[in-house]
């Protein structure tokens, strides 16, 4: 039989939280043709002239609010998992980061030392597909292995939006916060430009065209990040039988000027204080792990804008991060 290897992938983090290795970070990571799509030398001039001058210290400090003794968040979490998961496989696993360290590169070099591994299973770990995240991920690992000619199968699991044993997972690692009582949950997002929608909608007239275009089947929804984080709360609120009124969606980490899918979380946690919500739970389902955008924009600062609005208390609800139901389902796409 063919040796496999497994290797997960996220989006990383910083080495460190300071503005120096901030600033590597986000160089590398707004300079990558699928984040920022503009030409080079626009792109250049952007990150160059008004991100890179500022923003990193300030996201320094926000790195700083949530560094553990152990190191960033992201890693540490993402490390817990690959153990949990090692644990339940005789195969190799692997843990990489599109950005920062450990690399794919890293990872792919490590997992071919091993002559007899012939086939790669690679993970990108988003549910949902964009192509600043899951495509940007497989096109790193396929420049690797031409780069450096390694003689092996790199083997996809695709995004898992709507998987039975994902929306599964999702349900029961959230189950103990759904016990509580609270006044309405908002499944919050990352956000995307709209371009990075339409662009792929090879019709030209579905995708942010039409009323409910992420409603019933069209082929756009195939590499429609909108339908398909829609689709994950339909399925989520479904199985956890949440009524309607109970939930809503938002998108969240917006960079820029571009028109970005909304509505906003936090404009959205304003509404619902000013509604007289006073118990506000937040689900990230964009995120397996959790991170700076759900450990600090969500849990941190989207904690103040609710209360500064009128709300009382706002409880993030954690990522699955190493939840055994998560890591079961996992194992269970590797051996099959």
């Amino acid at each position: 039989m063919t040796k496999r290897a497994i290797l997960l992938a996220n989006l990383g983090s910083p080495d460190a939280p300071d503005t120096p290795s901030v600033r590597r970070y986000l160089n590398q990571f707004l300079m990558d043709p699928y984040v920022i799509q503009l030409p080079w030398l626009l792109r250049r001039m952007i990150v160059s002239l008004f991100v890179l001058p500022t923003r990193p210290k300030a996201s320094a400090h926000a790195y700083q609010s949530v560094w553990t003794p152990e190191g960033s968040p992201l890693i540490v979490l993402s490390e817990k998992l690959k153990n949990a998961l090692q644990a339940k496989l005789p195969l190799p696993v692997e843990m990489a980061m599109r950005y920062g360290n450990p690399s794919i590169e890293q990872q792919l070099l490590k997992i071919t030392e091993d002559k007899s591994i012939e086939e790669v299973l690679y993970i990108p770990l988003y549910p949902h597909y964009a192509e600043s995240t899951v495509t940007t991920s497989i096109e790193e690992a396929k420049r690797v292995i031409n780069k450096h000619k390694l003689n092996i199968k790199l083997s996809v699991i695709p995004p898992f939006f709507d998987d039975p044993d994902y929306i599964r997972a999702l349900v029961t690692s959230t189950q103990p916060y759904l016990e509580q009582s609270y006044d309405h949950i908002i499944f919050s997002y990352h956000g995307l430009p709209e371009s990075h929608i339409t662009k792929l909608d090879s019709s030209g007239t579905h995708c942010l065209k039409q009323d409910n275009c992420c409603q019933g089947s069209h082929p756009a929804h195939k590499t429609c990040y909108r339908h398909q984080v829609m689709r994950t709360t339909e399925c989520f609120a479904a199985q956890a039988g949440l009524a309607k009124e109970r939930y809503s969606v938002a998108f969240q980490s917006r960079l820029g000027r571009a028109k970005w899918l909304g509505p906003n979380t936090e404009d959205k946690l304003r509404d619902l204080a000013q509604q007289g919500a006073k118990h506000v739970m937040v689900l990230c389902p964009a995120f397996v792990t959790d991170c700076l955008e759900t450990l600090e924009e969500i849990a941190i600062r989207g904690e103040e804008v609710f209360k500064e609005a009128g709300g009382e208390k706002l409880t993030l609800i954690p990522c699955m991060n190493d939840d055994p139901a998560w890591v079961n389902v996992l194992a269970d796409w590797c051996q099959n």
